[in-house]
């Protein structure tokens, strides 16, 4: 039972810190938002918990069986990206939707982080995302509207 607890627990932590990047992706009217974000860094919690247990809950030879975590990440992230796929739209105007895939991929591996219990790990790079969002969207926004649209340097 107190694996299924741990296991727990890294669900609800991976949930949160997605939710708090997803709540940024809401913010910014994206199409992967807060609801999203905590399902896919919950997910990936998950599956990394059940992948630990699950060979020897089966009472299996570990000299025959043997549990791959570097598979079942791959797992998780051809999973995720079939998901981020889905997010990203090409019109006449350009291609939307790129950050958000990668935003919904970054919380599949913060779900993995969380549940390799690496939690401070986890929460720095729930920071980076945001001020990476945010932050150099600030950035961004500040340097193209300083300079002049079609004008010659002078």
């Amino acid at each position: 039972m107190l694996s299924e607890l741990q296991i727990l627990g890294s669900v609800v932590i991976a949930a949160v810190l997605g939710g708090v990047i997803g709540f940024e992706r809401e913010l910014a009217d994206k199409p992967a938002g807060l609801r999203t974000h905590m399902m896919v860094a919950a997910t990936s919690a998950l599956l990394i918990g059940l992948a630990n247990i699950i060979v020897p809950s089966l009472n299996l030879n570990t000299d025959v069986v043997r549990s791959d975590p570097i598979r079942m990440i791959e797992a998780i992230v051809t999973g995720v990206t079939f998901l981020g796929a889905g997010t990203i739209i090409r019109d006449r105007a350009g291609i939307e939707g790129l950050t958000t895939a990668a935003s919904l991929l970054f919380v599949a591996v913060l779900g993995v982080t969380v549940a390799l219990s690496q939690y401070v790990l986890a929460l720095g790079l729930t920071v980076l995302n945001l001020l990476i969002l945010r932050g150099v969207k600030f950035f961004e926004r500040r340097i193209l509207d300083n300079e002049p649209a079609g004008e010659p340097d002078s």
